[in-house]
């Protein structure tokens, strides 16, 4: 492992003295969230900082050993290709878009190799596709980036991820994308080191808030739609949970005690849409999430998303997107 990184503060935290830097093996995936990588990392530098102590230490893999460039486009250095690590270390897997085509056969069995040895194995933003393909994911609590979840069903049905910011099971850690990894490693450092620093690495990051496990990683229904209207919120939570099913409307209202006049009038007051264009931008946007990240055929991502038929699906997939579905498909394959 290289040496461990300790800038210069001002802020200082004391904690009690260590040994040894605890090692993390970042293992970066093309097209990885740039934004995941740093809030990870960064989170473990100012851990460093704050305390004047080599408390972490990082390295950084590839499959190949070389550089890896992000999905912004820039390219994060490698210290080497995928090898052997201390028995301590805990290996975080980092992807981003397209996982399942970053998510290589070689990383899988590597991956599977440090879990067999007793390290704990994590990933960040979509990761969770390279643990479940070295299939260590069964049983297990996990996540992975909201947007992903979807087609990362399709690819492994027998699954369940959880829609929340990070699980820990065990020597299993996962995490949605964006600064959910520091939300991980701030749990981590609380775990290791106390409140006390987790608070300042919290308030050095300007994170306000130390988010618990199982917050949402989107925003709720009702703080989307900028109210509290509960027959609302229930309407558009059945929507999103049923969006394979066909939807009757006027049974949907019965059912939750409400008339389809009253709908109608949530639906335009509060989202200035009809309740049925409301249920289509939910399909469509399903599918453009289905099409771009999995191998799906346009006819079954349209039964997949409540579409009776394919001509239809493409029609509307169409309208809202300003090209066809098989184009779409075609240009992210």
């Amino acid at each position: 492992m290289p040496e461990p990184i300790i800038p210069k503060g001002v802020a200082h935290v004391s904690v009690d003295t260590v040994g040894t830097a605890d090692p993390i093996v970042f293992a970066l995936q093309p097209n990885l969230s740039m934004l995941a990588f740093t809030s990870a990392i960064e989170t473990l530098r100012i851990a460093n900082q704050l305390t004047g102590q080599s408390l972490y230490s990082w390295t950084t893999m590839s499959e190949t050993g070389e550089n890896v460039r992000c999905s912004n486009g820039i390219e994060i250095g490698i210290d080497s290709a995928l090898g052997d690590t201390p028995p301590n270390a805990a290996i975080f897997v980092c992807s981003g878009v397209e996982p399942e085509h970053a998510a290589s056969q070689k990383m899988a069995d590597w991956v599977r190799h440090q879990w067999r040895t007793g390290r704990r194995v994590g990933g960040l933003c979509s990761g969770a596709y390279t643990l479940a393909k070295a299939g260590i994911l069964e049983g297990r609590d996990f996540t992975l980036h909201w947007e992903n979840i979807p087609p990362f069903r399709e690819h492994f049905p027998h699954l369940s991820p959880l829609e929340q910011l990070y699980a820990i099971d065990g020597r299993i850690m996962t995490c949605g994308g964006g600064v959910a990894p520091m939300d991980l490693f701030l749990k981590l450092i609380y775990e290791r080191h106390g409140a006390q620093l987790a608070r300042a690495v919290l308030n050095m990051c300007l994170h306000t808030v130390q988010r618990s496990e199982n917050d949402r990683q989107q925003s709720s229904t009702a703080a989307v739609i900028g109210n509290r209207s509960d027959k609302l919120v229930r309407i558009i939570s059945y929507f999103e949970d049923h969006l394979e099913e066909t939807v009757n409307l006027d049974t949907l209202t019965k059912n939750l005690g409400v008339s389809r006049r009253q709908m109608e009038r949530l639906f335009k007051t509060h989202l200035n849409v009809t309740p049925k264009k409301y249920l289509q931008e939910l399909r469509l946007q399903k599918a453009r999430i289905l099409l771009a990240e999995t191998d799906m055929a346009v006819v079954d991502v349209a039964t997949a998303c409540g579409y009776e038929s394919a001509g239809n699906f493409s029609k509307r997939f169409r309208e809202a997107y300003g090209i066809s579905p098989h184009r779409f498909s075609a240009g992210h394959g």
